[in-house]
Parts: C-alpha cells; sequence; structure tokens
C-alpha cells in the first residue's frame, strides 16, 4: 500500500463515533463489566504523548468504591471551597460566553429549569458531584514536574476515552468540576502531592429516558475555526 493510500472505512468510522459522541449526565445503576472497562483503559494507553511521557495515572472507582466517594465528595464541598491543581478559566468572553450560555440554555430547559430560577440551577451544578449517579468515576491525574503540556496529554488522553465509550455503547461525562476539590481528592485516594488532579469522567450506561440525556450541542464551523495560509 502506498504511503498516501488509506482505507476511508476506518476514518468513516472515526467520524461516526466524534459525531454521536455526548456527555451524558443521567446513568443507569447498573455497573459496566471489567472487560469492557479494560478495553477503555487499554485504549487510553494508546494516546501519544510529549516525548512519550505518558504522563497520566487514572483512579477507577466500582461499587463500594464508587458510593463511598461519592458521600464524601458531596459532603466536603457543602464546608470547602474550590482549589484546583489547574487555574480554571479567568472569564468567558465573545463567542465563547456565548456557546458556553447556549449549552447551558440547552442543559436546563431539557430539565426544566426556568431563568433565574437559581435554587434548581444550584441543585443541578451539584449533581456533578454526585457524580450524575454514575457507577464508576475515573481520576486523572498528571505529574507535577511536566506542568501544561502533561495536562495537554491527558486531554488526549481522555478523547480516547471518550470515543472508546461511545463506540461501546457506553456514556460518559468529562468533570472539570472535580478537580476543583484537587486537594480532597488528592487525599482521599491517598495521591501524592505531586500527582495533579486534571479531571473525572463519570461513566457508565446512560439512561436514555431521561430528559437531560436528550439535547446535542452545536459545533462552530471551520470558517470559524481555521486560517488558511497559502501563499
Amino acid at each position: 500500500m502506498a504511503p498516501t493510500d488509506h482505507d476511508s472505512s476506518d476514518f468513516a468510522a472515526l467520524q461516526r463515533l466524534a459525531d454521536a459522541r455526548w456527555t451524558c449526565r443521567q446513568f443507569l445503576p447498573d455497573e459496566v463489566d471489567r472487560a469492557s472497562i479494560d478495553q477503555l483503559l487499554s485504549l487510553g494507553a494508546r494516546t501519544p504523548s510529549w516525548c512519550n511521557t505518558q504522563p497520566w495515572q487514572v483512579v477507577v472507582t466500582a461499587g463500594e468504591g464508587t458510593e463511598s466517594f461519592r458521600k464524601a465528595l458531596l459532603t466536603h464541598i457543602q464546608t470547602s471551597g474550590a482549589a484546583p491543581d489547574f487555574e480554571f478559566p479567568a472569564q468567558y468572553a465573545g463567542v465563547y460566553r456565548e456557546r458556553r450560555r447556549e449549552c447551558g440554555f440547552q442543559l436546563y430547559d431539557s430539565v426544566g429549569i426556568a431563568k433565574g430560577d437559581h435554587e434548581n440551577t444550584m441543585r443541578q451544578m451539584v449533581r456533578n458531584f454526585e457524580l450524575f449517579d454514575a457507577p464508576h468515576v475515573a481520576i486523572v491525574t498528571s505529574e507535577a514536574d511536566l506542568g501544561t503540556y502533561g495536562a495537554v496529554d491527558c486531554g488526549l488522553w481522555l478523547q480516547s476515552f471518550l470515543l472508546g465509550a461511545q463506540a461501546l455503547g457506553l456514556g460518559a461525562a468529562p468533570q472539570a468540576a472535580l478537580a476543583s476539590y484537587s486537594p480532597f481528592i488528592r487525599d482521599y485516594f491517598d495521591l501524592p502531592d505531586h500527582r495533579k488532579v486534571v479531571f473525572g469522567v463519570s461513566f457508565g450506561h446512560p439512561d436514555p429516558t431521561h430528559p437531560i440525556n436528550t439535547f446535542r450541542t452545536a459545533r462552530a464551523p471551520l470558517p470559524d475555526q481555521i486560517t488558511w495560509h497559502t501563499s
């Protein structure tokens, strides 16, 4: 096969997964079988990384491990402020604010939360820390010395995991919200100080009947994202 030859069916399959993937925000209680989880983690392990450092380390919960973490996390957020290892966005301005608001409006509309209903808006936010009732969560950390690029590599790992979950018919919710309580997570799972929490991913079998799982976010057209220089 010539270097420029390729199997278009492979690209089509990848495109279908990318197009179909969505963020699940309500899960069924059933656990995912260990073989499927191992498949996802093995796919993640094939992720490319800067100088092949493979900075990600992953804690995965199941069974009582998930329930105990969920309860402890909910208790913690009621009495402690956020303290992420990586700086969160300073603000959302311009088109980034518009996209964020559009996603938020879709989410709240799907579950009947009216604009200005601060009580139920806060309640929905807390659902992040209930892991959306998922039976599993993966906590992804990077080495402190690797800085920003270690976190970027973990983002690549996340893409592999999310597309793998879609391929297996599973749901997943990448959650920066969990990383906002990084010191607690590090203490809870007995992680060393040099491991920095990048994000969590709640995952399991999606609840297809829940309205919050019905909306899909849009993507900006390519002309809004790409600048060509040809001369």
